[in-house]
């Protein structure tokens, strides 16, 4: 496992925090991204992490997103339809650290949507993988949702 702490499936223009920053008080971590050689470790551990394109349009997305984030216990504190953004924070099952993800939508010329998300620790340099493996499986509960709705 790579020693980082924060994954985005864009690494060139990650989402950004908004919402979850009045709740960061205190973190060690930074809300900013952690730039290139986060990225490019990322890249090397998790090559197929990346963006998640969708048929379905923007407002579709945002809802299933929205259930899914509900159903995994992540606590949604924003939600912005008309920016596509959704953000949460989640806290671990084994030592109650909060982590912050954000979930960003982009309308494609296609009528479809682009789906970014970013997951970030507030505290400690390597999460052994917690964030790629939430980032993950949220596109994996996401495409199933979507398809399931088609």
């Amino acid at each position: 496992m790579p020693r980082i702490h924060d994954i985005s499936t864009d690494t060139k223009d990650p989402p950004p925090f908004v919402d979850v920053l009045p709740y960061r008080h205190g973190a060690w971590n930074p809300p900013g991204y952690s730039g290139a050689e986060t990225a490019a470790q990322q890249h090397k551990a998790w090559p197929h992490l990346g963006s998640l394109d969708v048929s379905a349009p923007r407002p579709t997305v945002q809802s299933a997103a929205r259930r899914i984030m509900t159903s995994e216990g992540w606590r949604i504190v924003g939600e912005d339809p008309a920016a596509g953004r959704l953000e949460a924070i989640v806290t671990t099952s084994w030592l109650r650290f909060k982590d912050d993800v954000v979930v960003r939508l982009r309308d494609r010329p296609d009528g479809g949507t682009r789906v970014d998300v970013r997951s970030k620790s507030r505290i400690g340099r390597n999460d052994l993988g917690t964030n790629a493996r939430r980032v993950l499986a949220f596109l994996a509960h996401l495409r199933t949702a979507l398809e399931a709705a088609r």
